[in-house]
């Protein structure tokens, strides 16, 4: 069974982009195994911080899935800044890294009637510059996703039926 790595791109407990990846992961548990990383216990990137255990931690949980699913919310037309210093922790060495052929599937979710399609597109080429293998698929987005999540759990069926099949086709690459 393939294990995927979720890293919600947003640190609030309740966020939409929690609640997606958790509603998304227990729908296919019975066809891949799902971790979440903890990307607020990471340190300022500093490359002169050496042997911090929460990098560690971090890089390691990255290089121990089979694939990794992002799911960002979009600040100011872009990725969180947060989502951003995690991937230069794992971004190290240039194009040696973790996530060199590491493959990633993208869903992006927004407060707004766009869904966080521009997040989307920054993401990919971030992880394009970093030599990952980006799954090439129609963009899953959820727009005005505050509005969908009810309990902690992503409530649009039609988008998470969406989600999912395109998950499993993720997963079933791996």
């Amino acid at each position: 069974m393939p294990k995927l790595l979720f890293i919600p791109g947003s640190l609030r407990a309740a966020s939409s982009a929690r609640a997606t990846a958790r509603t998304l992961a227990g729908v296919i548990a019975a066809e891949a195994t799902a971790a979440f990383a903890d990307i607020g216990a990471l340190p300022h990137y500093n490359a002169d911080v050496k042997d911090d255990p929460a990098v560690a931690a971090f890089i390691a949980a990255v290089g121990e899935a089979d694939g990794v699913v992002f799911v960002t919310p979009e600040y100011n037309y872009s990725i969180p800044g947060v989502l951003k210093n995690a991937i230069d922790w794992a971004s190290r060495p240039a194009f040696a890294s973790v996530f060199k052929g590491k493959p990633c599937l993208v869903i992006s979710v927004s407060g707004g009637a766009l869904g966080g399609v521009r997040a989307q597109g920054h993401l990919k080429y971030v992880l394009n510059g970093m030599l990952a293998t980006v799954h090439p698929s129609r963009e899953i987005v959820v727009p005005f996703a505050n509005d969908k999540v009810k309990d902690g759990v992503l409530e649009d069926q039609a988008i998470v039926d969406f989600a999912v099949a395109t998950l499993r086709e993720f997963a079933a690459g791996l």
